[in-house]
C-alpha cells in the first residue's frame, strides 16, 4: 500500500510543486477537499506552463488558426493536419526540449526527437522526415563545446535508429544562449484521411490499454522542470531528464501504425510530458468522459514505485490506447507480434472523473477537465524593456566601411552561424526512405510523397537578434523568411507550426517581447494565408546570466504539386544570367556584418513590407510554375555577398560568378522606398546589409524577357547584375575570390573549431 494518501500537504510542499497559494485554493475548490500527494503532483504538472500554457494562452488565441486545407484546429489534437489532396494529409509539429538538453545534451536531444515522433504517429501518420532548430552559446566556450556535439549526436542517433531522415534545419551560435541552449525538434508525417486517429476517450466500458515500454523513475516532474529557470543547481534535476530508446520506439511506431489500419481504435495518445497523468486526463477531457485505471497493472521496470511516481513518470516510448470493447485481442496480438507490452489498465467510465486506483485503494479522484481545461490563466504585466532605446541607436557615420570587402566576406563565411553545417548533417541519415529530393544545404528541405509527383517542402527559421531589437518586426520576418525559403524551392506555403522560446514570463519585459513577437507573427500569417497549426511555448529560458534573445522559431510547410518544378538554391550552369529581385536599402542594423565585423548588436533591424514580400513570393512561384528559373536563393544573414557565395558553392558542383553590375543597385533611384530623401546607399549595406524581400535568381538567357515582364506584372524591382561562370566570385570592383577558397573557409569553419 502507498503512503501518498497519508502525506501531509504543507505550504512548503505546495510551493515545492510550483503551485501558488491562490492556485492551491482553486484546486481545493474544484475537488471539494484537500488533495493528497498524488493529486497535488497531477495538478502540478498539468497546471505547469509547459502543459497548460497558463501565461501564454490569451496571446496564442490571436494566431490565425483556420484555413481551407486545415483538418484539425491548433490545440485540439497532438499535431496539426493539412489536406494535400487525393485523400492524403500531412501532420506536423515542432516542440522544444531545451532544459533537458542543457543538463544531459545527448539524452535531452534524443528524447526531444522521440517525443515529437510520437506526436505524429499517435495521430495515425507515418513520420517521413525530421528537422530541427538549434541554438548554442558562443562556440569557443567549454560549455558549448560540450553541449553542441552531444545534442547533434543525440538527434542523429534517434533519427538514424528510427530510419527517419533528418533533412534540414538551422543552427545559431550566440552568447545569449550561454547556459541555456535551445533544441527545437520538428517532424512531419503523411496520413490518409480515413486513418486519422484522435486523442479522445469515448464509449463507456471501452478498455484503456497501456502499450510500449515499462515505466521507471526517469523524467519525474519533467513538465514542471521545463517551467522554471535554469540555475547553477539545475544539474541536480537529472531525474527530470528522460532516457530514450529509439529501437523500442521503432517497434512502438510500427505496431501503432499497423493498429490504425484495423477498426479496433477509439483514440490514441502519447505519454509525453506528464506521462500517465497527461495521457489519461487529456483523452478523457477531449471525449467528455471519465477514465478509471489501476496502477498495479502498469508494466514497471523499477520496484517500489509510488502512485505519485507512476503518474508523473515521463519514461519514454509509451502510448495510451482507447480500444473498442470486443477488439482487445486485435490489439494484444499486434503488440505481441512486435514484442511490446499491451496491458489493459482501465476502462472508459460514465461521468467526467479521472480515477486512479492502486489495487482496491483509490489514490486519486479528479475531474479530468479540471486538470486539462480549467487551469489558471493569467494576463501578465507588460513593459517595454529599458535596453531597447539604447540598443536601437546606431550612428552610421561612426561605422567605418571596410577597407577589404573580400576579407569581410571570408570572415562572415567563417562564422559558425553562417558557415556550412555539413559537419552536423553528415551525422544524420538524410537519405533513408529514398524520398529526399533536396539534401541539407538548400533554402528549404524537400521530399517526394511516395508513389506520387507531389513534393513537401519545409523550413525552420528565426533571426533572434532581430527579435531582440524589435520583437514585432522580428516575428514578422521569422514567418516571412521561412515562407520565402519554401517558395524559393518552388513550393506554396500552406501552414506553419511554431516553437516560441522566451525568458521568464513573470518579468514584464519578457512578456512584452513575447506579445509583440506574437503580434508580428500573426500579422504575417494573415498576409501569407499560412494558419498556425499548433506548436509549443517554451518559457523560462534563462540562465544566471539572464534571458535568451526572444526566439519564436517557425516551421513552415509548403506543397509542390509536381516535384519536377523544384528550384535548387545553387547556380546550375555557366552562361546563366543572374538577377537580383527586390530593393536594397541602407539597413545594417541588427546585421551579422555589424555583429561580426564591428562587434555591435544594435541598430534598427531591417523593416519588412508584407505586401511587397507577398508580391515577391507570388512572383517566384509564378516563375517556378513556368519553369523559368535555374536557381533561386534567399538573402539572409550576411546579405547579398554571403548569398552569392552560397549560390556559387553547390553541393555537388561549384560555379563561379561574374557580378559586374552591382552599381545598378548602388546608384538605383528607389523613389518611395527612400522616403523622399537624398538616398546614398553605403557599399557595406550593398554587400552585407540584410534588407528583406530579396532573392538571387539565375536563368537561361532565352528566359530573360519573360522574367522582366513578370517582375513588372508583380511590381517587383529587378536588376540584371551578372552571369554564372569562371572559377571565382567577382562582385563589382570589391570582391574577387576563387570559389575554392571561399568553399574552404565555409566548409572548414565548424570542423576546424571542433578540433581545437
Amino acid at each position: 500500500m502507498t503512503t501518498d494518501t497519508q502525506t501531509k500537504i504543507t505550504p512548503e510542499l505546495i510551493a515545492a510543486h510550483g503551485i501558488t497559494p491562490a492556485e492551491y485554493e482553486s484546486i481545493v475548490k474544484k475537488l471539494g477537499r484537500e488533495p493528497n500527494l498524488t493529486e497535488l503532483g497531477m495538478f502540478s504538472v498539468m497546471w505547469s506552463e509547459h502543459c497548460s500554457y497558463k501565461n501564454s494562452k490569451p496571446i496564442l488565441k490571436k494566431f490565425p488558426t483556420e484555413g481551407e486545407r486545415l483538418m484539425v484546429k491548433a490545440g485540439e489534437e497532438n499535431a496539426g493536419i493539412v489536406d494535400i489532396g487525393d485523400g492524403l494529409a500531412i501532420c506536423f509539429k515542432i516542440e522544444s526540449h531545451n532544459h533537458p538538453s542543457a543538463i544531459e545534451p545527448f539524452q535531452g536531444a534524443t528524447t526531444g526527437v522521440g517525443g515529437i515522433l510520437r506526436d505524429i504517429f499517435t495521430m495515425g501518420a507515418r513520420p517521413v522526415f525530421l528537422m530541427n532548430s538549434l541554438r548554442f552559446g558562443k562556440f569557443e566556450t567549454d560549455q558549448t563545446r560540450h553541449l553542441f556535439p552531444g545534442v547533434v549526436a543525440g538527434i542523429g542517433h534517434y533519427g538514424n535508429c528510427m530510419g527517419i531522415p533528418t533533412i534540414g534545419g538551422e543552427v545559431y551560435f550566440d552568447d545569449c544562449y550561454d547556459g541555456n541552449p535551445l533544441v527545437n525538434a520538428m517532424c512531419l508525417g503523411i496520413v490518409s484521411h480515413e486513418t486519422i486517429v484522435k486523442g479522445s476517450a469515448k464509449g463507456t466500458g471501452n478498455p484503456v490499454y497501456y502499450v510500449g515500454a515499462a515505466t521507471g523513475r526517469d523524467g519525474l516532474g519533467g513538465a514542471a522542470f521545463a517551467s522554471k529557470d535554469l540555475s547553477e543547481e539545475s544539474h541536480e534535476d537529472r531525474p527530470a531528464v528522460q532516457v530514450g530508446d529509439p529501437f523500442m520506439e521503432k517497434l512502438l511506431m510500427e505496431a501503432c501504425l499497423e493498429l490504425v489500419k484495423t477498426d479496433a481504435i477509439v483514440g490514441m495518445q502519447d505519454m509525453g510530458a506528464a506521462g500517465l497523468t497527461c495521457s489519461t486526463s487529456e483523452t478523457a477531457a477531449r471525449g467528455n468522459s471519465g477514465i478509471r485505471i489501476d496502477l498495479t497493472k502498469v508494466p514497471m521496470r523499477e520496484t517500489g514505485m509510488t502512485p505519485y511516481e507512476t503518474m508523473l513518470s515521463e519514461s519514454q516510448e509509451r502510448m495510451l490506447i482507447i480500444v473498442k470493447k470486443g477488439k482487445e485481442k486485435i490489439v494484444e496480438d499486434i503488440f505481441e507480434k512486435w514484442d511490446l507490452h499491451a496491458v489493459m489498465i482501465g476502462t472508459v467510465e460514465e461521468g467526467t472523473r479521472m480515477q486512479v486506483f492502486e489495487g482496491p485503494e483509490k489514490v486519486a479522484d479528479v475531474p479530468a477537465k479540471a486538470l486539462v481545461d480549467e487551469g489558471p490563466v493569467y494576463i501578465r504585466e507588460e513593459k517595454k524593456p529599458e535596453y531597447l532605446d539604447q540598443a536601437r541607436k546606431l550612428d552610421l557615420s561612426k561605422v567605418k566601411e571596410p577597407a577589404d570587402y573580400a576579407a569581410v566576406l571570408k570572415k562572415l563565411l567563417d562564422h559558425p552561424t553562417i558557415a556550412s553545417k555539413a559537419w552536423i548533417w553528415q551525422q544524420y541519415d538524410h537519405m533513408v526512405r529514398t524520398d529526399t529530393v533536396f539534401y541539407p544545404g538548400h533554402d528549404a528541405a524537400l521530399i517526394r510523397v511516395k508513389d506520387t509527383k507531389r513534393g513537401i517542402a519545409a523550413s525552420t527559421d528565426c533571426n533572434s537578434l532581430y527579435c531582440y531589437l524589435d520583437p514585432f518586426e522580428g516575428g514578422k520576418i521569422a514567418v516571412a523568411e521561412a515562407a520565402r525559403n519554401v517558395v524559393c524551392s518552388g513550393a506554396k506555403p500552406v501552414g506553419l507550426t511554431n516553437c516560441l522560446n522566451f525568458g521568464n514570463p513573470m518579468k514584464p519585459e519578457v512578456f512584452w517581447q513575447f506579445h509583440q513577437a506574437a503580434n508580428g507573427m500573426s500579422e504575417a500569417c494573415r498576409v501569407f494565408k499560412t494558419p498556425v497549426t499548433g506548436g509549443n511555448v517554451s518559457f523560462y529560458n534563462e540562465s544566471p546570466r539572464g534571458a535568451i534573445f526572444p526566439t519564436p522559431t517557425i516551421g513552415m510547410v509548403g506543397i509542390m504539386e509536381d516535384i519536377d518544378l523544384r528550384v535548387p538554391s545553387h547556380f546550375q550552369a555557366d552562361g546563366d544570367l543572374i538577377f537580383i529581385l527586390g530593393h536594397t536599402l541602407n539597413e545594417i542594423g541588427g546585421s551579422h556584418y555589424l555583429m561580426i565585423e564591428h562587434a555591435l548588436k544594435k541598430g534598427v533591424p531591417p523593416m519588412l513590407d508584407l505586401e511587397r514580400e507577398k508580391a515577391l513570393q507570388d512572383l517566384i512561384l509564378s516563375l517556378a510554375q513556368n519553369r523559368m528559373l535555374a536557381s533561386c536563393h534567399d538573402t539572409a544573414e550576411g546579405g547579398l555577398a554571403v548569398a552569392f557565395a552560397e549560390a556559387c558553392m553547390g553541393l555537388n558542383q561549384s560555379h563561379g560568378a561574374v557580378v559586374d553590375q552591382m552599381n545598378l543597385i548602388l546608384n538605383s533611384k528607389l523613389g518611395p522606398y527612400a522616403e523622399g530623401k537624398n538616398y546614398s546607399l553605403r557599399k557595406d549595406a550593398l554587400y552585407f546589409g540584410e534588407t528583406q524581400s530579396r532573392v538571387i535568381i539565375s536563368l537561361k538567357p532565352e528566359n530573360k524577357e519573360f522574367i522582366i515582364h513578370e517582375c513588372q506584372k508583380f511590381n517587383t524591382p529587378v536588376y540584371q547584375v551578372g552571369k554564372v561562370g569562371g572559377d571565382s566570385l567577382i562582385l563589382g570592383d570589391d570582391i574577387n575570390v576563387p570559389v575554392t577558397e571561399l568553399k574552404n573557409v565555409f566548409e572548414n569553419a565548424i570542423p576546424r573549431r571542433m578540433k581545437k
